[in-house]
């Protein structure tokens, strides 16, 4: 059930209107007498070898931003951590004040890569709160944390700052425009300029087999675009692949745990 779910998800209308052209396509042909026997070998070499290479530089880039997204949170983590147990007195306000901004860290990243428009004033917000981490990591070294620990703790600061970076790269920097635009104008339209081929396939068979041979020709081509179109932007939380950055209240209940 769940694998049909999945499916249905990526036949959509646009589905729908390419398969109903395709079929038309395919019966002006038979009316018209225009049949023959076009080389299927093409659309292998023009259409699906560059969606295919496009839909694995997608899911790369995914498993790219998983990677730096984890580091982010587990470098958080690390931060928390020391505050709550290297100062040697006085550690009551420290885990409270850095959870409060870890807390606040993670919202304001999920509100960056989920914006429908990324505007600066959103990056701001995000470096806004790396810079009271910074100032954090100085109240601390008022309360007698050794220098040599304040400077881990900026590494780390600085490990989540070049994570945060390497994820707005593949936020704004995804598949080649030309290369989509490509993929896309034949996708669609290969079911379509097929026609001729489609009925060949009814005269030569049985009418029937041209309008099957159409659909399942659009259902292929249309359902590699959606596919293609799901994973470009990990980050938007529409399809079952995107990944999901509303993580603030797992990782409170971590910082909870005392």
């Amino acid at each position: 059930m769940k694998t049909i779910k999945g499916f249905l998800k990526i036949v959509d209308s646009q589905t729908v209107i390419v398969s109903i052209l395709s079929a038309l396509s395919t019966y002006l042909c038979m009316a018209l007498n225009l049949s023959a026997d076009m080389p299927t070998g093409l659309i292998g070499v023009a259409i699906v070898f560059p969606i295919v290479f496009s839909i694995n530089a997608s899911y790369k880039r995914r498993e790219e931003s998983l990677k730096y997204f984890a580091s982010l949170k587990a470098n958080a983590l690390s931060i928390y951590y020391a505050h709550r147990d290297w100062p040697p007195k006085d550690n009551t306000e420290h885990p409270e004040r850095i959870k409060g901004l870890i807390e606040e860290l993670l919202i304001n990243i999920k509100r960056y890569f989920t914006a429908a428009e990324n505007v600066g004033k959103d990056t701001k917000d995000v470096y806004k709160v790396f810079s009271d981490i910074s100032k954090s990591h100085e109240i601390l070294r008022n309360k007698e944390v050794p220098a040599n620990e304040i400077s881990r703790l900026n590494q780390y600061l600085r490990a989540m700052i070049i994570e945060f970076e390497r994820m707005k790269n593949i936020l704004h920097y995804r598949t080649p425009i030309s290369l989509r635009a490509y993929s896309r104008i034949f996708l669609n339209s290969f079911p379509i300029l097929f026609g001729p081929y489609f009925a060949h396939l009814a005269i030569k068979f049985y009418p029937a087999v041209g309008y099957i041979v159409a659909i399942i020709y659009s259902l292929v081509l249309v359902s590699l675009d959606n596919i293609q179109e799901d994973i470009e932007n990990p980050f938007d939380e529409v399809g079952d692949d995107d990944i999901k950055l509303n993580v603030v209240d797992e990782y409170a209940a971590i910082m909870e745990d005392k």
